[in-house]
């Protein structure tokens, strides 16, 4: 009778002779480990595959030979060096999957939190705020409800530096998915030239925002003062239960009574009764 391979022990028995590095299961353990320990994540047993091939970018650029190697090195790593380390391995292993006004359904009720709370001051953070559609989106639904002059700011923050440089920079295809004509020409100015086909957010939009490095791991967050909407979607599904809760627990810690927070179309948090009632599709309210 054969054996029935696991996913993990099924590395060592694909064609190792053609890859470019050593990759075994016991490496692949290795990365699960330390990617929960650094970020919560939490790698199903499927994605071997995936690990090889966004780690082995960094395997080339640090010159190493076999991912033991690396790994090795990456844990004795240590001091500015070695903290920048940790981030491209952070970077390699996230997933940034964005658009401008996903999940479009929230954006009528962002709107209409911020016409309640107009002539108040409003503080938006923006989590896994990835490559930047997510907080223009926002940014944008605040000067369409608000005006030109809003008493609003928004916190974007994610944990992948270089998706955040992306952000920062405000440029994009002119074919982007999610933005209407009349978005276009209101909130963009078009590229010409070299720059043809490619468009930039108005200063008026990036100056609502704030982008910053923060990883929901860490021991304690420094984000000012509390935020009346918290966007934190699709992040949830990359942690396990534990990890869930102790982020919901610093989620609550970060928002006001009342505020509103709206998380992906496949998130529930109805188990935290005691800390976030649901108040819609997906938007619960900070008890």
């Amino acid at each position: 009778m054969s054996a029935v391979l696991s996913p993990a022990h099924a590395i060592a028995a694909s064609p190792g002779a053609d890859r470019e590095f050593s990759f075994d299961s016991g490496d692949f353990e290795r990365v699960r480990t330390l990617i929960y320990q650094r970020a919560g994540i939490s790698l199903q047993a499927g994605k071997q595959a995936m690990v090889y091939s966004r780690l082995s970018r960094r395997l080339r650029e640090t010159t190493h030979r076999s991912f033991a190697s690396y790994l090795q090195w990456l844990e004795s790593s240590s001091g500015p060096a070695g903290e920048a380390e940790w981030q491209e391995f952070v970077n390699c292993l996230t997933t940034n999957l964005t658009s401008f006004f996903r999940e479009e359904h929230h954006f009528p009720l962002l709107a209409q939190a911020l016409q309640q709370r107009r002539g108040q001051a409003t503080r938006i953070w923006c989590n896994a705020a990835s490559t930047g559609e997510e907080p223009y989106s926002l940014a944008m639904t605040v000067l369409e409800t608000l005006g030109p002059q809003p008493q609003a700011t928004i916190l974007a923050s994610d944990i992948d530096t270089k998706v955040l440089a992306t952000a920062s920079r405000g440029v994009y295809d002119a074919e982007s998915r999610g933005l209407s004509p009349q978005r276009l020409k209101t909130h963009f100015l078009r590229g010409t030239g070299t720059n043809a086909g490619m468009i930039r957010v108005r200063p008026e939009l990036a100056k609502l925002i704030e982008f910053r490095s923060f990883n929901l791991m860490a021991g304690s967050w420094s984000l000012g003062e509390p935020f009346d909407i918290v966007f934190c979607r699709n992040v949830m599904i990359y942690f396990d239960a534990k990890t869930q809760r102790r982020v919901l627990e610093g989620m609550h810690r970060a928002m006001k009574p009342g505020s509103l927070l709206f998380v992906g179309h496949s998130e529930n948090f109805s188990d935290a009764r005691e800390l976030f009632r649901l108040r819609g599709k997906t938007v619960y309210e900070r008890a």
